[in-house]
């Protein structure tokens, strides 16, 4: 394999054994952040190890059997799984055998398709809590995809808050409507802010961030480079406002929970966050499993306009 080259492979299955289920996929969903960078083979050796997925298949740049958000159904196990829905970060394929510690139930309320948004909505909490908002504060996420929509519905639910989306997207007004907060575009974005998460990947989106920050504000920044490097523009009134710029990375539960906090009990609760339908916005038509080939690359291609593009296996 290559980079922009995408196949379907078939592997043999053993049967599960007492320490595991098996898995009936239904959906899974893509990263268009992520990967797409391992599709266009931009992932720096220096970060191979970093950037395994839990049960990855392969060694980086290629082959790689990649994903890390499906939904399914199990169909081997202990008994009291059986016909349970499951989350697990897991690559996208049909079926699956994994440890039953490594699945989710997903709660009532939370429809399969959506629940593929359970890693995002991790990443999106995770970063809530790296942030420290409050009520009232004014909060600008820089960059709509999926994690930065995700971001301002958390922060939309604080009382008092005042929440803006900014993208170069203006089609993203109407997720942010849909999402209950406010956009703008970066030449419109509210200045002087309490906090500014910056998720775009793009140098202009940074240096929007940066100028939107106000006196000794955090600029949390979300994005993931890969291979790419970008000029940060630390003049100006950077220094003079004491900005602080901090990263935030989900492979960490925030500092501000990590005694307390597993990883399991932060996956259960963005699982638990993804009960409310207005998420729905930010999921495209699923495409088949068997069309994934030939479909990936308008997908990955950043004019496609897609926020998250689930996979249906049936």
């Amino acid at each position: 394999m290559a980079p922009g080259k995408v196949a379907l492979q078939t592997e043999s299955l053993p049967p599960c054994d007492a320490s595991q289920v098996q898995v009936c996929s239904a959906f899974s969903a893509l990263s268009r952040g992520t990967e797409s960078l391992i599709f266009r083979g931009e992932v720096p050796a220096a970060e191979y190890e970093r950037m395994r997925a839990p049960y990855m298949g392969g060694t980086f740049p290629f082959p790689v059997k990649y994903g890390y958000a499906t939904v399914g159904q199990v169909q081997s196990g202990p008994v009291e799984l059986i016909s349970k829905w499951v989350f697990s970060l897991t690559p996208h394929q049909d079926i699956f055998n994994a440890p039953v510690g490594a699945v989710s139930l997903i709660p009532e309320g939370v429809p399969p398709m959506r629940a593929v948004l359970a890693a995002n909505m991790e990443t999106a909490l995770n970063a809530v809590w790296d942030a420290k908002v409050g009520p009232g504060d004014r909060i600008v996420i820089v960059g709509g995809g999926v994690v930065g929509c995700l971001i301002a519905f958390l922060c939309g639910h604080l009382p008092g808050a005042s929440v803006t989306l900014v993208d170069i997207n203006p089609e993203r007004s109407a997720t942010a409507k849909a999402l209950g907060v406010d956009f703008a575009l970066p030449s419109d974005a509210p200045s002087d802010c309490d906090l500014v998460f910056h998720c775009s990947a793009t140098q202009a989106g940074f240096a929007t961030a940066l100028d939107l920050a106000g006196e000794e504000a955090t600029v949390l920044e979300l994005s993931w480079y890969g291979a790419k490097s970008i000029q940060a523009p630390l003049g100006g009134a950077f220094h003079s406002r004491q900005l602080r710029l901090q990263s935030s990375q989900v492979g960490h539960v925030s500092a501000s929970r990590r005694p307390r906090w597993t990883y399991k009990r932060r996956l259960g609760a963005a699982l638990d966050m993804l009960k409310d339908a207005r998420l729905d916005v930010l999921l495209a038509e699923p495409i088949n499993f068997l069309d994934l080939p030939a479909k990936l690359p308008a997908i990955f291609d950043g004019r496609s306009g897609v926020l998250c593009q689930p996979i249906r296996y049936f």
